[in-house]
């Protein structure tokens, strides 16, 4: 906890964060351009007020990830957790794979997947190149590239922001924990990140991570070897293969505005129905126009930018009013940056 040190200490720690964070952000925003410029030939436009109104919202992303830091929510060590190492070795690979990802834009390829897959496997919706990324989710590239591609795109905070569902899962362990490991379930958990940094805020947690390609699963097993209370599995969130009322907590990142308005619907019932009454249950995904502000420009640049065909009727689909509408009470919505994190409970009377 940042509290036990002396404030010099404390303040020295703080500004090596921000320095941090603002290299990543001038490094990033520097690789965007340059891939704008070379596939759409030309720069964003944005006006003084844009541009005002995303640098406060990144500050304000680094004060509450400091101060949950301070507080002891999280260890402070999860603020300088980036593989720089790691991102540094993949980055030639990705910089090679961009023309591709050029290419499948101009041409408007979002079927270009292995052939070696058996697409029969997944449903329609899923047999794409989200954002013209290489094989889509489905190949072992695509999964040891994601997470370099997603800190480039969101300016370095993309661990940042995933990490803002941390505060409410251990607020509801310190309540509701009765003495035993919280069984935490992760739903779409991608490669592990997430998960990961739940676990050092909860080392005594039991972690379940879901995802429906094996690929991404594959180097989430590797990222959480050294977890004995994790475990892995592979499936479709519309039909999750796990007992009813078996976890305390149920999270998933950045979901559901890659899912079509029927598949939301379904994946909600499943996390209501895997989750035990009184549970607590958070998503975080992309803002919605209600909580955007100035940064709306920037939610309709997205689909625009990405193959995400089904963000703008995600835009439209609040996710407060329909976890309410899925039987949930709804706590609270906040905003993290690009990201909004929704808080909500099982009610114990169903």
């Amino acid at each position: 906890m940042l509290g036990s040190m002396t404030p010099l200490v404390a303040e020295t720690l703080r500004w090596a964060y921000r320095g941090q964070q603002e290299a990543l952000r001038g490094t990033s925003a520097a690789v965007q351009r340059l891939a704008r410029r070379l596939a759409l030939g030309k720069a964003p436009a944005l006006t003084p007020a844009h541009v005002h109104a995303l640098r406060q919202s990144f500050q304000e992303l680094l004060r509450r990830d400091y101060a949950n830091a301070a507080a002891g929510i999280y260890p402070a060590s999860l603020l300088f957790q980036i593989p720089f190492t790691t991102y540094a070795r993949a980055l030639p690979r990705l910089a090679r794979d961009l023309p591709n990802v050029l290419r499948r834009k101009l041409r408007g390829n979002w079927k270009d997947l292995p052939r070696e897959v058996d697409l029969r496997e997944y449903p329609p919706y899923y047999r794409r190149t989200f954002h013209w990324q290489s094989d889509g989710y489905l190949s072992r590239r695509s999964a040891e590239l994601y997470d370099v591609g997603v800190e480039l795109l969101f300016g370095g905070t993309a661990d940042v922001m995933r990490r803002q569902i941390i505060p409410p899962i251990v607020a509801h362990a310190r309540i509701h924990g009765h003495g035993r490991p919280l069984q935490v379930l992760e739903v779409a958990c991608g490669t592990g990140r997430a998960g990961a940094q739940l676990l050092r805020a909860l080392p005594d947690a039991s972690y379940t991570g879901v995802d429906l390609s094996p690929y991404y699963i594959e180097v989430a097993r590797e990222r959480l070897a050294g977890s004995p209370r994790a475990s892995l599995v592979t499936a479709n969130a519309e039909a999750l293969p796990l007992p009813d009322a078996s976890f305390d907590a149920v999270f998933s990142v950045y979901l559901f505005h890659e899912l079509p308005r029927n598949a939301r619907r379904k994946v909600w019932s499943e996390l209501r129905r895997v989750l035990r009454p009184g549970g607590c249950l958070v998503i975080e995904d992309s803002l919605q126009p209600k909580d955007a502000g100035e940064l709306a420009i920037f939610l309709e640049r997205f689909p625009e930018d990405m193959h995400e065909p089904f963000y703008r009727d995600y835009l439209r689909d609040d996710l407060a009013e329909g976890l309410a509408e899925a039987g949930f009470h709804v706590r609270g919505t906040e905003r993290a940056f690009l990201s909004k994190v929704v808080t909500a409970h099982r009610p114990c009377s169903a």
